[in-house]
């Protein structure tokens, strides 16, 4: 068993509960801007991996080709929060798509969702429609409601260089 095996559990409970996260890049001249984005995650088999349906023309596209890096921030009124930092890359294949589409659809409300509801999104063949794909490079999970009764503590995991 790996530290993985022990954070990745708690990071996706916290995160598909929480379901929106504070996403950051940077851009080619090293200015930072910030959205938020719904990204749905899997840990199967010892691999952690998150998805964003996102548009591939976005101004967040043209920061992640300038440094495909990405960091995340959930957080809840309670201060539970889970961060993650990861490399992203953009999914053009139709099976991918077609993948993440069926994921959300098929995930329990609040984090699935219907992508026809976005402008432009009829389909996972729209040109609009992007899968980016993200791979964790460091997690941390911080329940806080946990930590302030005494009962909680810190989960942190770095991929080995």
């Amino acid at each position: 068993m790996s530290e993985l095996d022990d954070v990745a559990p708690a990071f996706v409970a916290m995160a598909h509960r929480i379901v929106w996260a504070v996403a950051a890049t940077v851009d080619g001249e090293g200015r930072p801007a910030t959205r938020v984005l719904h990204p749905i995650w899997a840990f199967a088999d010892g691999v952690l991996t998150g998805w964003i349906a996102t548009s591939p023309s976005s101004p967040k596209a043209a920061h992640l080709a300038a440094g495909a890096r990405m960091s995340l921030t959930y957080w809840d009124p309670t201060h539970d929060t889970c961060t993650v930092d990861a490399t992203t890359a953009w999914d053009p294949s139709d099976e991918g798509r077609r993948a993440l589409w069926d994921r959300f659809v098929a995930a329990p409300a609040p984090l699935g969702y219907d992508p026809r509801i976005i402008p432009g999104w009829d389909s996972p063949s729209a040109p609009g429609f992007g899968v980016l794909e993200l791979v964790p490079q460091r997690l941390r999970v911080m329940p806080g409601s946990l930590m302030l009764k005494g009962e909680g503590s810190l989960l942190t995991w770095r991929r080995p260089s």
